[in-house]
Order: structure tokens, then C-alpha cells, then sequence
């Protein structure tokens, strides 16, 4: 048995999980999703980049959770990997499902044509609000699927302007990296980068963005053989 503590990116909660969760619960693992402040239930509490990386580390040691494999997804990749180091002997394994993976100093928002973000989290107030509809066609997902998300809370804007703190080589974490295809073929190049260490692998999945919402099962299955990896 694995404690799985899952992450989802910009805009989701824990609500994100609901079916990958029901599916390691029915293979033996305890499941914890944990929404980041600001989002979801969670909305109006103020948040920072750190503040995210504090909800996850905190949910792990308030619950006392040993083998734990923290997931990451999309923007949740940034905390989780600043995570994964500040929980020490706890973690077994980290799984970045399509996701931006944390540097130290650069923000979740650098490296990237984000000039648009940043004038959209300026123009709400300091919240990126959800794409609109269009923006996930091509991604796998039902019109219901892409409501839920489009209908989902806005972002706050500080934690992905937030710099990431790492105290250690990212590589040398073991990990797991879940490339969507329909999202590109290949992996940003600091994540290709990363996937020369002997102690990363790469998984690849034929579907979008949002696999939690695409393709529950597939991805439940992903993790569930991750947890087994040495």
C-alpha cells in the first residue's frame, strides 16, 4: 500500500481526482488530494508560490504519511517538486504528469511565452482566470469535461510569479515524467534535461493535457506501476 498524495495544476481542487482516486482506493492505496490554497474550497486564502509548497508538505507530516508518492499535474508540478525534497525519507517516488517541473529561482511563469498570462493575471486583479472553451479543443475531453474546468476557480496570480527554492539537484529525486502526447510529442528541455538522470523515466500517454479527466483509468494505472518502481 501507497500513500498517493495528488496535486492538480492551475484552476483545479481535489475534486480534479475524483475518479483516478476512486481507482488506486480499489487497487489498495490510500489517497490524499489536496486542494492549494486559493482554489476551489480554499478560494480567497491568500497564496504564494511557497504557501503551495507549505499545503502539500504540511497535508504529509499532519497526517503522518510514509511512502508517499506526490503527483504533480501542469502547474502542481512546480510545488510538488520543491515538495518532494523538504519531505526527506517519507517519499518514494515523484510523478510529474505533463507538468512544468520546479527551478531554482525561475517562477512557474519563466521560460515560456507567458506575456499573456501576465497581462491577464494584471488585468484580473492578480488571478488568472480559466481559458475559455476553444482553448482545450484537440485535448481528449468532453464538452461536460471542459465545462467543469472552464467553470473552475480563477488562479492566483502570485504563485506563478513566485520563485521555486530547491535545497538539492532535482535529479536525483526518483521520478516519474507523464508526457500527453495531444499535448506536444516532446517534453520542455528542462525536463529533457532531467530525464538523463538514471533515476527519472518517462512515460508517454496518448491523450491531452488532463488525463485525470481524459483518461482516469489509464492514468490510475500509470501511477499505480510508478508506486512499484525500486
Amino acid at each position: 500500500m501507497t500513500d498517493f498524495v495528488l496535486v492538480a495544476g492551475t484552476w483545479l481542487g481535489a475534486w480534479a481526482w475524483e475518479e483516478v482516486a476512486a481507482e488506486l482506493r480499489a487497487a489498495g492505496h490510500d489517497v490524499h488530494a489536496v486542494t492549494l490554497s486559493g482554489l476551489a474550497e480554499k478560494r480567497g486564502l491568500p497564496a504564494g508560490q511557497q504557501t503551495h509548497v507549505r499545503d502539500i508538505v504540511d497535508e504529509v507530516e499532519r497526517l503522518d504519511l510514509r511512502d508517499v508518492v506526490l503527483v504533480g499535474h501542469s502547474y502542481g508540478g512546480v510545488p510538488v517538486g520543491q515538495a518532494a525534497e523538504r519531505i526527506g525519507d517519507r517519499l518514494r517516488r515523484v510523478v510529474f504528469v505533463d507538468a512544468n517541473v520546479p527551478v531554482d529561482g525561475e517562477s512557474f511563469l519563466s521560460g515560456w511565452p507567458s506575456e499573456d498570462v501576465r497581462q491577464s493575471i494584471a488585468e484580473h486583479d492578480g488571478y488568472w482566470p480559466p481559458l475559455g472553451a476553444p482553448e482545450y479543443a484537440g485535448q481528449g475531453l468532453t464538452d461536460e469535461q471542459i465545462a467543469r474546468i472552464v467553470n473552475a476557480t480563477p488562479h492566483p496570480g502570485a504563485t506563478l510569479t513566485g520563485p521555486a527554492e530547491l535545497t538539492r539537484p532535482l535529479g536525483e529525486l526518483p521520478a516519474t515524467y507523464v508526457k500527453c502526447l495531444l499535448d506536444g510529442d516532446e517534453p520542455m528541455p528542462v525536463v529533457a534535461e532531467l530525464l538523463k538522470s538514471e533515476c527519472w523515466e518517462l512515460i508517454e500517454m496518448d491523450t491531452g493535457h488532463w488525463p485525470m479527466f481524459s483518461r482516469p483509468r489509464e492514468l490510475a494505472r500509470v501511477l499505480h506501476e510508478s508506486a512499484a518502481r525500486p
